[in-house]
């Protein structure tokens, strides 16, 4: 059981990492629509944290789940 936690949580971490690096990607020469949208906002730093942080979340729960369902299909075997 501890294994599989663990394995989940190298997943997450991957997820985490991939979605830090496609936001800083996106920010740097990303459309600029959304960087007008953040800046137009009323508290632009607030609004930035969580476009980010839903943009990591979502890579960690999606690769989170993947490795979830690779594990699954291992195990079968």
């Amino acid at each position: 059981m501890l294994t599989a936690a663990l394995k989940l949580a190298g997943h997450a971490a991957m997820g985490v990492a991939l979605g830090l690096v496609f936001v800083m990607i996106l920010m740097r020469c990303g459309p600029a629509a959304i960087v007008a949208l953040i800046n137009g906002s009323a508290h632009p730093r607030a609004t930035l944290i969580l476009f980010e942080s839903m943009v990591v979340l979502s890579f960690a729960v999606g690769a989170t789940l993947t490795g979830l369902v690779f594990m699954m299909t291992e195990n079968g075997e």
